[in-house]
């Protein structure tokens, strides 16, 4: 068969780019630029609720067609408990990006069946599947989110489907990572769970060592209520179905409920032991005993219940349990027993935490950082403050019968306290006088000036600097000329002023350079560190200095002297610059030039005339 002529093949592939682009001109886009590591598909991701759930990709591809997709509500992507399937679809174009390998996360474990197509620009469609009905090794990186890593190629179009089908609450929070961000990304996660789990342990240990050594049942089921709680987020973050039980999606959706009945149980028992309600309230006791027995026939009916009617009922149950135990809370703050303060605290937190998750789960509130990890945090904050309430109760019921503390036990602790405060205050000068005594140590006596030791700490410091961001850094060395016949015809104090006045000449020429360092090396010699100058560059300051101390006699009474400077310069360079001393030996060795040359000039290292 003859092929068709060029203008005709041209022609056709117009039409099908023209066709391809009409299909989808409603179709939201996302974008990703050369330096794009991650980014949230939901304010560009549209969804179909499919309620029969009898449509397949071709289906879907006839629907965004058809423009039946609509933007996300609000932009949530926690749509609920619904029946059905729902579809998600999102434009991706790869501009520019070296990166061809990305991975899509859905930032929630409990998906019962999740299908991602991606549709290229040549018609192929890619499909993998995932989700929490399907063993964890089936997931493309062993994570505790379902992920699917797709090719978006340079300058291609591609159409992302995904099919979500699930008796949980529909969360489809979806976004698209390359290699290195997620790992990136991943590690942070993990290391805040880390750190949860980590308190968590840490809690767990303590009371236990307590409960052990006092046998108090309030700390036994205080564990009990740490460690079903602790087995709900390890849940619900998918780590039990990563770590525990991956190859196991049966137990994996009997968990869910299961382990929130465990955890009910366990509060309700743990406030009536703590608060003893029994005793105070036994109305309030029959209402915890009657949840208590209902938590446990829905543990076991979860078993064998559907998910879809098992999980919502938990879910839902979570609410009215924690707002009883606060209620009884309340109560038994108004009857004057002091520990239910800080267990109402405590539960408040809790309460906040757990009621932002469940508004979630039905799509009620936006899922955010703290909507996804607010259940974590106050749960944190309410096993601490628990952990501090049973030490308080503790602590009453073993000091009840103690009295105050006696006065002269109270005189002796302010005796204490006085002469606590007299030490303190002494160290507070000693410490003064320590510091001025360091400053006055790191000081030329004579001109003010850092000395010698100093200037060498400081320059080793500024050296390290000038190494590790590849910054220049030059040393100047500048000898007083004919300083010694000053001191021979007018005397050691004239001599002495002389240099006082040259250390304040050098100082205020060096004013623009607010890194510079000025210290006094020796008898007439003083040494300059200039940060981030060059060679070039610091020859010019040499210059400016030179010409400040000869534009500018000392005077002294009548005395007016010319001072002159020989000066010597050296510009560390890279990539190794060398220590201390040979920086020193260099910039010397420019300066025995400068005076070998007839004094009152500058020399470089590089043995150039400034």
């Amino acid at each position: 068969m003859e092929r068709a002529p060029v203008w005709v093949r041209l022609c056709l592939a117009a039409l099908l780019a023209l066709a391809w682009s009409t299909a989808s001109a409603s179709a939201a886009t996302i974008e990703l630029g050369r330096h794009t590591g991650q980014v949230d598909l939901a304010p560009a991701m549209q969804y179909l609720h499919d309620e029969p759930a009898t449509g397949d990709i071709g289906t879907a591809m006839r629907w965004l067609d058809d423009g039946r997709f609509q933007p996300l509500p609000g932009g949530r992507t926690s749509l609920g408990f619904h029946d059905g399937a729902f579809w998600f679809h999102v434009r991706v174009v790869n501009r520019d990006n070296p990166e061809t390998r990305w991975l899509l996360v859905q930032h929630y474990a409990l998906s019962d069946r999740i299908d991602v197509y991606a549709r290229h620009a040549d018609g192929r469609v890619a499909v993998q599947a995932g989700g929490d009905h399907l063993p964890f090794a089936a997931r493309s990186i062993r994570y505790r989110h379902p992920n699917f890593l797709l090719t978006l190629p340079p300058g291609e179009p591609v159409d992302v489907f995904v099919r979500v089908q699930s008796e949980s609450s529909m969360q489809v929070p979806l976004s698209l990572f390359t290699l290195p961000a997620f790992a990136e990304a991943a590690r942070d996660a993990q290391f805040v769970i880390g750190a949860y789990y980590g308190i968590l342990l840490a809690l767990f240990f303590y009371n236990m060592a307590l409960w052990l050594s006092l046998r108090d049942a309030s700390y036994f089921w205080y564990l009990v209520h740490l460690s079903a709680f602790g087995l709900v987020l390890f849940t619900l973050n998918g780590l039990g179905f990563e770590y525990l039980w991956p190859g196991s999606t049966w137990l994996n959706d009997r968990m869910v409920p299961l382990s929130a009945c465990l955890a009910q149980i366990g509060m309700q028992q743990f406030a009536r032991v703590f608060l003893g309600l029994r005793e105070q309230w036994p109305r309030g006791d029959r209402v915890s005993l009657l949840l208590i027995a209902f938590f446990a026939l829905l543990g076991v009916a979860s078993t064998w219940l559907p998910y879809h009617i098992a999980t919502p009922v938990a879910g839902a149950a979570v609410l009215p349990s924690i707002a009883w135990i606060a209620i009884a809370s309340v109560a038994m703050v108004r009857r004057g027993y002091a520990p239910a303060r800080l267990f109402l605290l405590a539960w408040a937190m809790f309460l906040l935490g757990t009621g932002l998750f469940v508004a979630v789960a039905f799509g009620l509130a936006p899922k955010t950082f703290f909507t996804e990890y607010g259940v974590q945090i106050g749960s944190a904050l309410e096993m601490l403050l628990l952990s501090i309430a049973l030490g308080h109760r503790y602590a009453q019921f073993r000091n009840e019968n103690e009295r105050i503390v006696s006065d002269a036990k109270a005189q002796l602790e302010h005796k204490v306290e006085l002469r606590t405060t007299e030490l303190r205050s002494a160290l507070v000068q000693l410490e003064d006088a320590h510091a001025r005594l360091r400053e006055f140590s790191q000081r030329d006596a004579l001109t003010g000036l850092h000395n010698r030791t100093h200037f060498r700490d400081r320059f080793d410091a500024l050296l390290r600097q000038a190494r590790e961001h590849h910054r220049p850094l030059s040393l100047l060395m500048i000898d007083l000329d004919n300083f010694k016949s000053i001191n021979d015809r007018y005397g050691h104090l004239i001599g002495d002023e002389c240099l006082r006045w040259a250390a304040r000449t050098l100082g205020h020429a060096l004013r623009p350079h607010q890194d510079a360092l000025l210290a006094r090396f020796g008898g007439e010699e003083f040494v300059v560190v200039l940060p981030g100058l060059n060679l070039t560059a610091a020859a010019q300051v040499a210059e400016d200095l030179r010409h400040h101390l000869r534009e500018s006699p000392f005077r002294s009474g009548t005395y007016e002297i010319t001072v002159t400077a020989s000066i010597g310069v050296h510009a560390a360079g890279s990539p190794a610059f060398g220590g201390v001393d040979p920086l020193l030996q260099l910039a010397d060795q420019a300066l025995y030039r400068a005076k070998a040359d007839g004094r009152d000039c500058v020399r470089t290292s590089h043995g150039e005339m400034a």
